[in-house]
């Protein structure tokens, strides 16, 4: 990358006048002593080619020289997210993404547990081929709390340097990342659709930018550890062992590291909703299914099949349904064994939500929506049309078994 020098030496009103004409973003202003360039610009450099000699100059940044060494820094940690003896699913998909960067340049793979009886939950870790479980178990870090968890996980950086650390997108991973890359003066990356690893141990991390209009490619190679956060069934999660292997490395941290100034007085436990990002079976809804009587097919289809519906971003911003039945971006990813899409145009955004899942299934009565570039199967027409058949089919078929 670039930027603009103005030598205001150089500068009168006559060929100040020259350049705020010549741009034409409207990024150049003068207010008959100084020229000055707004964030308009857009990087055109016809100031610099077309405009009066020696005004405007484009120079180059140099490259960030690294401020770290990184053969200090050894290991890739995915950070354990848990409730009691539960552990979060997106932890196993993490570790298995976890040893494929690993042995690109043959770092170990750890993973970091924190709670009170901790180690409970991390002899599960050892049938997915993680090298090193480290744990921090103390009765402060019974329930989640801000500061010593983060004490906790920045001691454990401290004392065992990893390279990279990677965190679930998850309720408490979306609190507990900033905070502990901002102390660690790390950056973050969140919500990566995909990670690489180059083999001076930078990590590419790869995520959806500007409404999911481009793919930013996102490294820090002047800083570790290198931190990001990823979405629930982004990665896939791998096949545990039948033999443990690894060992579980039980650390200290001094009592005071763990004080808190909040206190928890009572827990009240929130029923559980349906989650559609554990489906095996969604029918998705978009504008084009959104009147009632689609909806209303769409979810006797829904019932048939024992799935659970779920909607594109515009339903919900009409209040047509909920947000927690969102896909995409802005609401959740799915990787469910079948999506039928009633309707659905098939917007980047939508589609990054759903695009891994094992069968997809489009009816849109446009022949050129770009749900079709994604779905495996696809039928264009009516989706008012073809929901009924699709229906009689399937109760037919299941009236016959």
């Amino acid at each position: 990358m670039g930027q603009l020098k103005i030598n205001q030496g150089l500068v009168n009103a006559d060929n100040a006048k020259e350049l705020v004409k010549i741009c034409p973003f409207g990024a150049i202003s003068y207010d008959g002593a100084k020229l000055d360039v707004s964030s308009a610009c857009k990087m055109c450099k016809i100031c610099v080619k077309k405009g009066p000699a020696g005004v405007m100059e484009y120079v180059e940044e140099e490259e960030p020289k690294e401020t770290v060494d990184k053969s200090l820094w050894k290991g890739i940690c995915v950070y354990v997210d848990h409730e009691g003896e539960n552990i979060h699913r997106v932890t196993y998909e993490l570790i298995g993404k976890a040893k494929e960067l690993a042995a690109v340049i043959k770092h170990p793979v750890y993973a970091l547990i924190i709670g009170k009886d901790a180690a409970k939950s991390a002899k599960k870790l050892l049938r997915y081929g993680v090298d090193k479980v480290y744990v921090y178990e103390d009765e402060a870090l019974c329930d989640f709390r801000i500061e010593p968890y983060t004490a906790a996980f920045c001691d454990f950086i401290d004392k065992v340097k990893p390279s990279s650390i990677m965190v679930g997108a998850t309720n408490l991973g979306r609190q507990l990342a900033p905070r502990v890359a901002a102390r660690c003066r790390a950056g973050l990356t969140a919500d990566c659709t995909v990670l690489e690893m180059k083999e001076n141990t930078d990590l590419v991390q790869i995520r959806p930018a500007f409404g999911g209009n481009i793919m930013a490619q996102i490294i820090s190679p002047s800083n570790r550890p290198q931190f990001c956060t990823v979405r629930y069934k982004v990665f896939a999660e791998p096949k545990p062992s039948d033999t443990e292997s690894g060992e579980i490395v039980l650390m200290n941290i001094a009592k005071d590291a763990l004080a808190s100034g909040i206190e928890i007085l009572a827990k009240t436990e929130k029923p559980r909703d349906i989650d559609i990002s554990e489906a095996d079976i969604i029918v998705a809804v978009g504008r084009g299914a959104k009147s009632e009587q689609s909806r209303a097919m769409a979810k006797e289809l829904c019932d048939v099949l024992g799935g659970v519906m779920a909607c594109t971003r515009p339903l919900v911003e009409e209040n047509v349904m909920d947000a927690k039945h969102q896909i995409g971006l802005s609401g959740r990813t799915v990787k469910p064994k079948l999506i039928i899409c009633l309707g659905i145009s098939g917007a980047v955004q939508f589609a990054a939500g759903m695009k891994s899942s094992d069968c997809i299934i489009a009816i849109n009565s446009d022949k050129n929506a770009p749900i079709f570039d994604v779905a495996h199967y696809g039928i264009v027409g009516d989706v008012n049309e073809i929901v009924p058949m699709l229906l009689e089919k399937i109760k037919e078929d299941a009236a016959n078994v």
